[in-house]
């Protein structure tokens, strides 16, 4: 079954016609029919039930009290935000008043009860996983990615793209690192970068780390250039070779006008990323051919980003990653503020609540001075993994075939 699929069932109707006389109307509403009596509350389900609906009280109780805090802390940083952007529009300069200076509150009352009912149901899942990718890429766009033959071999196709887009190979392999936990696979998701087993906590994928959103965002984007990279790729190729990058083509052209159904706007793209074809659309990631381009664009947008905003100096792996983490505008928010701000600012600022409460990194590193050095400090440490240094002698070897 798809993620697209409700999971409901359609009741099938006899083929036949049934004659009914008014007098079988009549003694069929007579009398109801008997129906059976629901079976009893064991005993000891019953006990549960009254101790979770008294701890849900206790818990309820101390949520909302938060909520009363919780809610307008997280206005203020919403409004500071986008009075910063209007402010920088008109060629303000951004102080420290422009920022939420107090670090959010933090809820320390009892965790929210599981229902004992519930424990028997199952659970829907509720983030698509690589399965649900590739089943919708099928059913949506008639899409397969092509896998790799080898990890390494998809560690070169992106260097050989990245390089030549200009990403250095220190800034590539340490967001590497940093996303993918230094030995993630090209398929890693976010919450399985060291157990592939474990449950994932959002759509991000890949060595980058992409959301379902920044998949259909880019392919709105930039899909024509994407196109051209794999014509191009046509050229000198086998006939097999040639066949199996039209047969991609063909797809790709299909999710790139699907993502160019809606405005060029983030929230709009976030609303399509949700749907079936959205998330049909992400496992172009998971393509040697497309995967490597999606992935060097979106570190490109960042790159790009900040020269347009005027900002020359070389940008930090860390710098680019807290681009590619928090979005261009938030993370270039954090990029051109000078040190003393960086010091006191929380990183809170840069976050929606939701991202914020989800990431512990953000939460306990918890102004932009520490998150960078923090930042820093995993990418060194996960750099001397070896996928980390399989991506940085694929880099090397590019490097060398560019010179050749």
């Amino acid at each position: 079954m798809l993620w697209s699929m409700s999971g409901g069932r359609i009741a099938s109707v006899a083929a036949g016609l049934l004659l009914i006389s008014p007098l079988a109307v009549d003694i069929a509403g007579a009398e109801p029919a008997a129906t059976e009596a629901p079976a009893p509350v064991p005993v000891d389900m019953q006990k549960r039930m009254a101790i979770y609906r008294e701890k849900l009280a206790e818990y309820t109780k101390a949520w909302d009290a938060y909520e009363k805090v919780a809610v307008p802390y997280w206005r203020s940083v919403t409004d500071k935000r986008s009075a910063r952007r209007a402010k920088r529009a008109r060629g303000g300069t951004i102080t420290a008043d422009d920022y939420e200076l107090r670090q959010p509150p933090i809820y320390d009352g009892p965790p929210k009860p599981k229902n004992p009912e519930e424990e028997k149901k199952p659970q829907p899942r509720e983030i698509p996983v690589k399965e649900d990718f590739l089943a919708n890429a099928k059913e949506h766009f008639g899409f397969a990615p092509q896998t790799p033959e080898t990890e390494v071999a998809y560690k070169q196709a992106y260097a050989k793209v990245a390089a030549a887009a200009g990403l250095t190979k220190e800034s590539a392999v340490k967001i590497y690192g940093f996303e993918s936990g230094g030995n993630g696979g090209y398929d890693v998701q976010a919450g399985r970068e060291y157990d592939p087993n474990a449950r994932v906590i959002s759509t991000a994928l890949g060595y980058n780390q992409l959301l379902t959103t920044n998949s259909v965002e880019l392919l709105a984007e930039a899909g024509d250039a994407f196109v051209a990279a794999l014509e191009k790729a046509q050229n000198g190729a086998s006939e097999a070779r040639k066949a199996q990058l039209r047969d991609k083509i063909t797809a790709l052209k299909k999710m790139i006008a699907f993502s160019r159904t809606v405005p060029d706007d983030w929230n709009a793209h976030d609303k399509l990323g949700r749907t079936p074809k959205g998330i049909g659309v992400h496992a172009a990631i998971l393509d040697v051919d497309i995967g490597p381009l999606l992935q060097t664009e979106k570190l490109l947008t960042s790159v790009e980003f900040a020269r347009r905003s005027g900002y020359t100096a070389p940008l930090t792996a860390a710098e680019l990653e807290m681009m590619n983490l928090t979005g261009d505008g938030n993370g270039f928010d954090m990029v051109q503020m000078p040190q003393d701000l960086r010091e006191k600012v929380p990183t809170s600022n840069f976050f929606q609540r939701g991202g914020y409460e989800r990431n512990p990194v953000a939460a306990h590193n918890n102004t932009v001075a520490k998150l960078l050095a923090a930042t820093d400090a995993k990418m060194l440490q996960e750099a001397q993994l070896q996928g980390a240094k399989d991506l940085a002698a694929a880099f090397d070897s590019a490097s060398q075939s560019a010179r050749q």
